[in-house]
């Protein structure tokens, strides 16, 4: 566990055990979050295997840019900003890739998946199914 913050003189024993509380829920949502893409990892696995059996291609850059539309629309109802959901989804998307070019056995000689940002839209990925 990390050490305890300073906190000022003035703070109030209140604002301390508000944080405190804050930040267990911020603790509780980080894992979550982990746990969460531990399971979509596992059924991004299952696409991989799936693709390499049958001979598909690791990436289906239009589902990507569909995923990455659709993640955009539902940041902005969520009140969060698109750009960093975009972002997150990118480096998802090519973590993806990563794993299906592995299955596959088609891991490029510079060390693995495209680079994310360079899919139709200029800033999507390309070469992963995300889902």
């Amino acid at each position: 566990m990390a050490a305890a913050e300073e906190l000022p003189a003035g703070a109030g024993q209140d604002a301390i055990d508000e944080l405190g509380s804050i930040r267990q829920s911020i603790d509780n949502i980080d894992a979550a979050l982990i746990h969460l893409l531990a399971e979509r990892f596992k059924f991004t696995q299952q696409v991989g295997r799936l693709k390499a059996a049958h001979g598909l291609p690791p990436a289906d850059p239009t589902r990507e840019l569909l995923q990455i539309q659709r993640l955009r629309g539902l940041a902005e109802e969520a009140r969060l900003d698109p750009g960093f959901a975009e972002k997150f989804l990118n480096f998802i998307i090519a973590e993806v890739i990563h794993h299906h070019e592995k299955i596959a056995g088609t891991e490029n000689v510079n060390g693995g998946a495209r680079a994310a940002g360079s899919a139709a839209t200029g800033s999507a990925a390309t070469g992963a199914n995300p889902t």
